[in-house]
């Protein structure tokens, strides 16, 4: 008996520690009220600062170098066009129900455990875009002030520490402040040289690089391939436009426009920085050294030349170094934050236990400099084009249960569950979904169907999942999405706008009041009889089932969960 009571405390002091220690971050918690203090134009602006990697410069330059301007062109204006309509739906459930790609991923095919296979391929690529970011001021310190790269490296790695510590309240800081500089550095130097140099612009046009300079769908989708690895970029944008204000008639329009830009919109930008690579790479090719080669593809060479066409040596460096150590930090603190919250999504669900976030900082971070030390670098258009087919096997997945499943179809619950407790452990219909999409995908990179099919992988991954998926929830019958269909508690969860309900109740628990989407009711009654509250995050860390409901009959499990509330229709009745 003595030893139960002490369990218990034990258990519900790791929820209280964990409660304290994540009201920074929410690494895997629904974001309340009362920490959505941003305006939505605030939050737009943080989320767009994330993208001045300068990644996107060097995956321009790289394709371009191969295809050609024309080919590079219509392949970064392609996968901008998919990647912006797969990131849509998702974004906007992020935004309007204030939860991480994780979380939604969760009633999105995936299930409460397994939507932690995702989370894994999503943290993988914070570390892989970490590595390459921090590589490119590796390069920024080598060039300008002879440091080892090894060094570069460890010093690109450590920069970001400080503020990622402090979470969502530093990257909205330092990315509004820093945000008008990299404006400045980037594109200035950029559009004088289109101006004073027209001839730079023809050249760029008439590019044909390593191949004849004809426009061929093999070439097209090549180039898209590389780009589409871009893709979980999205992740690490909801992972600030969740912390978006309720939407109300009066903030509609901001609201909105902010969700658009920051959320599917990112890859608009981002498109637009890859062709400048592409012009970039060319400039350096035809009017600095002809024999460059890939080394084009450095954004820090590209950057020294642009400023040298208009400035003396020593200032051209000094800038460029300048922009490549703002860029790095712009996005690397946004890679180091996302890949953080996701590796303590996935430890703590699986082992009921919560370190803190502070722990798995240091744990991405050791990742990303393996990699750096591993160069991975000279390979990223062979790495990005192989984890762009498992990338977008995932994203399409959750896309197609979103919108067919959810809205179309009708089989899933509509509103995104992420509660232990309501939601099944293991869901078929994305697991299976994102298993067979990635195993055909990869094994056509591979040249398992012969080199004529290579090409197409991407396209593979996608079409696969966005078939594969409703055909498993038709199949499945939507049985294996939700374990409950009431969580015990009267109130609604959403408010009369359709906006997460800001109503606070009492976890019995850890103590804490937590707002009414993150609440159940628990099974363990208190001293009287009466109803007690859990919260998800106590659910999270708990090692038993002790305050989770019993599950429905097989029988009511099985019918397709129907919104009940008046907000809830109206939400449908909306299509957003």
């Amino acid at each position: 008996m003595q030893r139960d009571v002490q369990v218990s405390v034990s258990r519900a002091g790791n929820a209280r520690a964990a409660a304290e220690d994540s009201l920074e971050d929410y690494a895997f918690r629904f974001v309340p009220r009362t920490f959505r203090r941003w305006s939505a134009g605030s939050i737009g602006v943080t989320a767009l600062g994330s993208i001045a990697f300068l990644a996107d410069f060097s995956i321009g330059a790289s394709v371009g170098i191969d295809h050609g301007t024309n080919n590079a062109v219509l392949g970064i204006l392609f996968a901008s066009i998919t990647i912006f309509i797969v990131g849509l739906p998702i974004a906007y459930y992020a935004a309007r129900y204030n939860l991480d790609l994780d979380l939604i991923a969760r009633g999105s095919g995936f299930g409460y455990y397994g939507s932690a296979i995702t989370t894994v391929i999503f943290a993988v690529f914070t570390c892989i875009f970490f590595a390459l970011e921090g590589a490119i001021m590796a390069q920024g310190l080598h060039v300008a002030l002879a440091i080892p790269l090894p060094i570069g490296y460890l010093i690109s790695t450590v920069v970001v520490i400080p503020i990622v510590i402090y979470g969502m309240r530093a990257l909205e800081r330092l990315q509004f402040w820093t945000t008008p500089l990299w404006l400045a550095l980037a594109l200035l130097p950029l559009l004088w040289v289109i101006v004073s140099e027209p001839e730079a612009v023809s050249a760029f046009g008439a590019f044909t690089g390593e191949s004849d300079g004809a426009v061929s769908f093999d070439a097209v989708v090549a180039s898209a391939a590389v780009c589409f690895a871009l893709t979980p970029q999205l992740a690490e944008q909801i992972d600030v436009i969740r912390a978006m204000p309720p939407r109300t008639r009066r903030n509609r329009r901001s609201w909105w426009t902010s969700l658009l830009f920051a959320g599917p919109g990112w890859v608009l930008f981002s498109g637009i920085k890859q062709v400048i690579g592409v012009f970039l790479a060319v400039y350096l090719i035809t009017r600095v050294d002809p024999g460059l080669g890939q080394q084009a593809a450095e954004p820090v060479r590209q950057f020294i030349a642009l400023y040298e066409s208009i400035m003396p040596e020593w200032l051209a460096i000094a800038l460029a170094l300048v922009l490549v150590v703002v860029a790095q930090v712009k996005i690397n603190v946004t890679n180091a934050y996302s890949g953080s919250l996701a590796w303590s999504n996935v430890y703590t669900r699986l082992t009921k236990t919560y370190p803190g976030r502070s722990v798995f900082i240091f744990f991405n971070l050791a990742i990303a400099l393996a990699l750096m030390l591993m160069d991975v670098f000279s390979l990223i258009g062979f790495v990005l084009s192989l984890y762009a087919n498992v990338v977008m096997a995932w994203l399409v997945t959750i896309a197609a249960d979103i919108v067919i499943n959810k809205h179309i179809l009708r089989i899933a619950p509509v509103y995104p569950e992420f509660r232990r407790g309501m939601l099944r452990d293991w869901n078929p219909v994305g697991l299976v979904s994102v298993s067979v999409a990635s195993l055909l995908s990869l094994a056509t990179f591979g040249g398992v169907f012969g080199e004529g099919l290579r090409p197409f992988s991407v396209l593979i991954a996608i079409g696969v999942a966005a078939i594969a998926t409703p055909l498993m929830a038709l199949a499945t019958r939507g049985r294996f999405y939700l374990r409950r269909q009431t969580d015990g508690i009267a109130s609604s969860r959403l408010d009369a706008d359709g906006n997460p309900s800001g109503e606070r109740l009492r976890c019995h628990v850890t103590g804490y009041t937590f707002e009414r989407p993150d609440m159940l009711a628990s099974a363990e009654r208190g001293p009287y009889g009466e109803m007690q509250y859990v919260s998800s995050l106590a659910l999270t860390l708990d090692h038993s089932d002790r305050y989770v409901l019993p599950a429905d009959p097989v029988s009511r499990r099985n019918r397709p969960a129907r919104p009940k509330t008046r907000a809830i229709r109206r939400e449908k009745g909306e299509g957003g």
